[in-house]
């Protein structure tokens, strides 16, 4: 018997019972996490985190008369005469060890701002790493000092801010839920700087209270700090320093005490920008130039400390970065990520079973058409916390384009209960402005988080569920109900050395949010993903060996298999010098309905059939933190009608301090029975950062798909938290006969000022 057809029979005969599995699923669920919940159920002050009491922190407040200048000198009295905190240990290499270096902490306020001191004492200064000074850039290469704040105290949040020997600053908003991720678009108004001594690098912060939102009624937050020794690739953290626990998980973290009448001012924020956008368009022969100039401004007012309101009038965003080319061969739209400050300041709350993507609402459906810029004429935005309850709401307008004027409007709803778990809802609508007769689209859903950090003790656990549908797409629809949803549950047992998941989702036929993203629809899928890492002993060259087994089962809504993967990854082996390299097996069936112009012009058409493909991937990278460091991947299978080869190369090199440049290049061979074609695609990367608050990034793409060549470059200066400057060139070729033809050109001169009040 075939073994797609022999899963099938096995999972038919398990679908016919779901009526009662569900019910039972849940029913034992509830019976393991109450408990839990209940033994840690927190006082009406917060949440009462599993790290251990020891990790207890005091903020102090200043004297009267006495300042800090941020300065990175650590020399003021005040951290002289407060004590501070030094207990950390060893998550890497390793677990609970006690670290090669010693790192001191201290927590200062006034009524205004938070005060940080950090000192990362070295042995050995001269192998202290920096390499990067750009905000926000990542930190993969570098020493550096990482903390969070968890502001409301409910372990499901927080701040995150890092900094490096250079004194690059970094920040972003971190959720947890099935996986925790840091949104680092997320650019807060605070300050840092570092000093390099004979000791080591001393770090002084300071962060205004109006950039935070926070309860003034509860004192007691969360917070918790890490340390990376690059050369050792070691990670120093303070509390929760076990490997399933860690900096980003905040219900793992310690305690700050002390904060009291803090200050936001009046909660007022106003920021102006001006603007002005010279472009020029060849075409049919022709060539036309405008020139734009503009002006907006952003009012956000704090309805409360955890509640901020903003209103945004006539929004632009010339400084958002250009997207990252790709060559797509599948059947399916690809997903490109969110890239404008608007809409993802706060994005985290809209955040909806993110493990399972249902993706009910996805921003880009807003002010982009086909990668196009649409006018925001007016947008309103209501985000923040209060209690238990998280809010997210947007009401957006956009400007008639090839469009007409639209009303766009999202709001999200979510309620904390027990430890850690959570509900939620989310609605979004989207209709013409000014038309009576217009067909409005609207979107609902419900999601249920359920989770615990003391399953079996000390183990994570994580349940999800998740229920989503939508209006008709038009008067015409007859599409029903049922067919227009999706639904689907996952559960998660994120630890060390084991770990895992599975998930099982169902796609109706018609499934297609408004302002949401559906790549695939009129599917039904199981998947699970089982692994395990084992950390090396008395080695002085490898560091940890991971082996991992993922499967996947497809099927229409006729439960007829469509896509059948087997991905095994063997041996994934991660060196001391933190380079890796690794190798996996595939085994694929997948079931073509229709035929498939795989190049979409029609050159070659995959005709409908069975196909059954094994292939193989090998992949390595070196150690990020040197100064030239390369990736690599090889992989080849057997590919509809024939084979595909894949090959992936990558380098980075770091000259200085400040100068990071990085290439790309992926090829596709693809040798069909339909025919043959090479796909190129090449990406260059050039960042030249003069301070940590001067910048200039410039990128180069190519592909020989849409043989469009791309030159995109931005300089960014912050002139202070909160006030920045732009400059954006862009200028588009396309590829015509082995001669760059110029399709279009654009400069940006961006200005925007933050008053607060």
């Amino acid at each position: 018997m075939k073994l797609e057809s022999y899963i099938q029979r096995i999972y038919l005969a398990t679908y016919r019972y779901r009526q009662f599995a569900l019910p039972l699923l849940l029913s034992c669920l509830f019976t393991v996490f109450s408990p839990l919940a209940s033994a840690a159920q927190h006082d009406t002050q917060g949440f009462t985190s599993t790290a251990d009491e020891t990790h207890l922190i005091t903020a102090h407040r200043l004297l009267a008369g006495e300042i800090i200048s941020i300065d990175g000198r650590l020399d003021e009295d005040v951290w002289n005469r407060i004590p501070g905190i030094s207990s950390f240990r060893q998550q890497e290499p390793v677990e609970g060890a006690t670290p090669s270096q010693e790192t001191y902490i201290q927590i200062a306020y006034d009524s205004d701002n938070l005060y940080i001191a950090a000192r990362m004492f070295d042995s050995d200064v001269s192998g202290i790493r920096g390499w990067e000074r750009r905000r926000d850039q990542g930190l993969g290469a570098d020493d550096r000092f990482m903390w969070i704040l968890d502001t409301f105290n409910d372990g499901r949040t927080a701040y995150f801010f890092e900094v490096n020997p250079l004194g690059l600053m970094g920040d972003g908003l971190l959720t947890t839920g099935q996986g925790s991720s840091v949104n680092k678009a997320w650019n807060g108004i605070w300050d840092a700087r570092v000093e390099i001594t004979s000791e080591g690098w001393m770090v002084e912060v300071r962060i205004p209270f109006r950039t935070l939102d926070f309860n003034p009624d509860n004192p007691v937050w969360g917070v918790n700090f890490q340390r990376t020794v690059r050369r050792n690739n070691e990670e120093i953290v303070w509390a929760g320093w076990r490997r399933n626990q860690g900096l980003f998980r905040p219900q793992n973290a310690g305690t700050l005490i002390g904060l009291e009448g803090l200050s936001q001012g009046l909660g007022l924020e106003i920021k102006p920008y001006l603007m002005a956008n010279p472009s020029r368009r060849w075409q049919d022969g022709s060539t036309s130039n405008t020139l734009r100039r503009d002006a907006g401004f952003d009012i956000t007012y704090s309805i409360t400390p955890g509640i901020r309101s903003s209103l945004s009038v006539n929004t632009d965003f010339a400084e958002a970065e250009v997207d990252e080319r790709r060559v797509n061969l599948t059947r399916f739209p690809l997903q490109f990520p969110e890239q404008r400050d608007f809409f993802l300041e706060g994005s985290s709350i809209f955040s909806f079973a993110p493990g399972s993507g249902p993706n009910p609402f996805f921003s880009r459906r807003i002010g982009l058409v086909g990668g196009n810029p649409v006018p925001i004429v007016l947008g309103a935005r209501v985000i923040g916390r209060t209690g238990n309850t998280g809010i997210g709401f947007y009401q957006i307008r956009t400007g008639e384009s090839t469009l007409p004027s639209e009303d766009f409007t999202v709001a999200r709803l979510t309620q904390n209960f027990g430890a850690e778990s959570k509900i939620g809802v989310i609605y979004t609508r989207r209709d013409q402005f000014g038309d009576k007769n217009a067909f409005a689209r609207e979107t609902f859903g419900t999601d249920l988080e359920l989770e615990t950090s003391r399953f079996m003790g000390n183990k994570n656990l994580q349940f999800q569920l998740f229920f989503v549908g939508h209006t008709a797409d038009s008067p015409l629809d007859e599409s029903s109900f049922y067919d227009r949803t999706v639904r689907g549950m996952r559960i998660s047992f994120p630890n060390f050395p084991f770990y895992g998941h599975a998930s099982y989702r169902e796609f109706g036929d018609a499934y297609n949010p408004a302002v949401g993203f559906a790549p695939r629809n009129g599917f039904r899928r199981f998947q699970p993903t089982v692994g395990y890492t084992h950390m090396t002993r008395n080695s002085t060259l490898v560091r940890s060996l991971n082996t991992q087994l993922y499967y996947e089962y497809l099927m229409d809504m006729d439960f007829r298999a469509e896509t059948i993967r087997v991905n095994a990854r063997p041996v994934t082996v991660r060196l001391e010098s933190g380079g890796q390299f690794g190798f996996s097996l595939d085994w694929i069936y997948d079931r073509l309905d229709a035929p498939f112009d795989i190049r979409r012009d029609g050159s070659i058409i995959i005709p409908a059939d069975e196909y059954r493909n094994v292939g193989g991937e090998f992949w390595m990278s070196t150690n990020r933190a040197a100064p030239i460091s390369a990736d690599f991947g090889l992989s080849h299978e057997s590919f509809w009608t024939g084979t595909r080869t894949q090959l992936q190369a990558g380098s980075t090199v770091r000259p200085a301090p400040g100068i990071n440049l990085s290439s790309a290049w992926a090829r596709t061979q693809v040798d069909l029975a339909e025919g043959s074609f090479t796909t190129d695609l090449l990406r260059f990367r050039g960042n030249l950062d003069f301070t940590p608050f001067v910048s200039v990034t410039g990128i180069v793409q190519y592909d020989t798909l849409s043989e469009l060549v791309g030159f995109y470059q931005r300089l960014r200066w912050i002139v202070r938290p909160g006030a920045d400057v732009y400059l954006v060139y862009i200028y588009n070729w396309i590829n015509e006969d082995d001669r760059l033809r110029p399709l279009e050109t654009s400069g940006s001169v961006k200005v925007s000022y933050t008053y607060r009040f």
